[in-house]
């Protein structure tokens, strides 16, 4: 009897030993794609970066000793306290990596300490800022223009590596489509200190990063190569991907005939942005109005800046004389009565000035054609079909100053005034700041010419990221179903040893 149980002993040992290598094989399979779906190198296109440089900075600035105050540019904006909001991501994104590299657009030009010449001491410009991160680690680039405190030197610096960004504990590596960090702690480098006119430090505590990137969806798959003969071919990269045959046989239809031209000077298509005034939306949404604004009829919000669009009109060339109206509407609203409509937005320019006019509407009335600011149009430039006029300085008309209801006196300087005409068809208009998703269309902001409150965050905006938001490398299903298997294997064995032990106690 005791040597018939052992053999008996021997299979269910094997049994055991093979249910466990087919949940191992199961479970190799189930992380096999897991590990391979995500593809590296993927696009960062639109997106935007919030960062206040440094809050102590700003409120010396403009604060009484200095006297200063700051510029936006390049379609930089201000978001609640005190922070700039610079736009336009691109970049790339390696998702099994981690590594990720985004250049957002806009600058900040901070001056201070006039001088009897009209010059300035202080005279600072921070652009193109750059987050790079790869191998845990993350920096801060920047373009920097500065005036070096005391001996006045001016230098110029192209993506100095300005901050270093604390990343601990923050995980990159994902497969989601947006990658977003908020309250990155930034320290100066040695190299931004000197950039820095002398100002600070290395090492010296500047306020914290945040930015949002929107990241492309991998491809499908590769297009298939097209048949030899087929010439240019039609269909996409994903049609060929899915099959689809390109023809190259000659089509039986004729061409539509092209449609005649207009006149020459007649203007296709046309955009003029304008933000009205910084400070004033800062009020708008800010502790005061508490309010904000819709667009409609075609106006469309870049964030610093207001577009109006479909342009329509005519251009001189040779008499530098320009003649257009755009669509799009904006309503601000508010408490204490604030209601204000800006529309039918016209632009004039002739004898190098211009006027950008509107119809305005509030308090149940509407005056026509208002002309709100005169601008400096010396610097139109034609080429490629586009004639543009890029950021002019613009200020309030007295005509303008009534129809804000007196807020600001005639000859205030107001949002500067960028204009975009096509007077030819094919002619493409430059693109408006891309925030990327998510962005607020009317971000809070204090009121006031500078935004000089704390940008430290909150308990609420610790550091984190959302790069794996929609998938993880090592999805948890999976995991479980590891540990599971351990689990399993480890009370299987010790089944398989209490049963030997009784079959070994019984044979004995």
């Amino acid at each position: 009897m005791p040597s018939s149980r052992r053999p008996r002993a021997s299979g269910v040992v094997l049994l055991v030993l093979l249910v466990l290598l087919a949940l191992l094989t199961g479970l190799a399979a189930a992380l096999l794609p897991a590990t391979t779906v995500h593809a590296a190198g993927r696009t960062v296109q639109g997106g935007r970066l919030d960062w206040g440089v440094k809050s102590s900075f700003q409120s010396y600035v403009t604060g009484p000793i200095a006297q200063g105050s700051y510029s936006l540019g390049g379609g930089a904006a201000t978001v609640g306290g005190g922070r700039f909001r610079f736009h336009s991501a691109i970049g790339s994104y390696d998702s099994d990596s981690g590594g990720f590299t985004a250049g957002f657009s806009g600058s900040v030009h901070f001056l201070g300490h006039r001088q009897n010449d009209g010059s300035y001491q202080l005279d600072m410009t921070i652009s193109r800022p750059t987050v790079r991160i790869s191998g845990g680690g993350g920096t801060l680039y920047v373009d920097i223009a500065s005036r070096a405190k005391g001996s006045g030197k001016v230098s110029t610096s192209s993506q100095v590596a300005f901050a270093s960004l604390a990343l601990g504990g923050i995980t990159m590596r994902g497969g989601g489509n947006v990658v977003q960090l908020t309250g990155i702690p930034a320290t100066l480098t040695a190299q931004g200190a000197r950039s820095f006119a002398g100002y600070y430090t290395a090492g010296t505590a500047l306020d914290p990063v945040s930015l949002s990137a929107d990241v492309k969806a991998p491809a499908a798959g590769a297009a298939k190569p097209k048949p030899s003969g087929s010439g240019k071919g039609g269909g996409s990269a994903a049609g060929s991907a899915a099959g689809a045959k390109v023809s190259s046989a000659k089509p039986t239809k004729k061409p539509a005939k092209k449609p005649a031209k207009n006149p020459p000077g007649t203007i296709e298509d046309g955009a003029v942005d304008w933000g009205v005034r910084r400070t004033f939306r800062e009020y708008v949404t800010g502790e005061i109005a508490h309010g904000g604004w819709k667009l409609s009829g075609g106006a469309e919000d870049g964030g610093a800046l207001f577009r109006f669009s479909r342009g329509e009109g005519t251009y001189d060339k040779k008499k530098q004389i320009l003649d257009a109206d755009f669509a799009g509407t904006i309503r601000f609203t508010g408490a204490q009565g604030l209601d204000l409509a800006l529309g039918g937005v016209g632009v004039n320019v002739e004898d190098g000035e211009g006027t950008l006019s509107a119809d305005v509407t509030g308090g149940g009335t509407t005056m026509r054609d208002v002309p709100l600011v005169t601008f400096a149009a010396t610097r139109l430039k034609a080429g490629k079909g586009l004639v543009t006029l890029t950021e002019a300085p613009a200020r309030l008309t007295a005509e303008g100053a009534r129809a804000f209801h007196s807020m600001y006196r005639p000859g205030t300087e107001m949002d500067p005034v960028t204009l975009s005409v096509a007077l030819d068809p094919a002619a493409a208009l430059p693109a408006l700041p891309d925030l990327g998703s998510g962005a607020g269309a009317t971000p809070r902001a204090r009121a006031g010419e500078s935004g000089s409150g704390s940008a430290r965050p909150g308990k609420s905006t610790a550091p984190r990221t959302e790069a794996a938001a929609d998938a993880s490398h090592v999805p948890v299903l999976p995991l479980g179903i590891a540990a599971g298997v351990l689990l399993a294997a480890g009370a299987g064995f010790g089944v398989v040893r209490k049963w030997r032990r009784r079959l070994t106690d019984e044979a004995s």
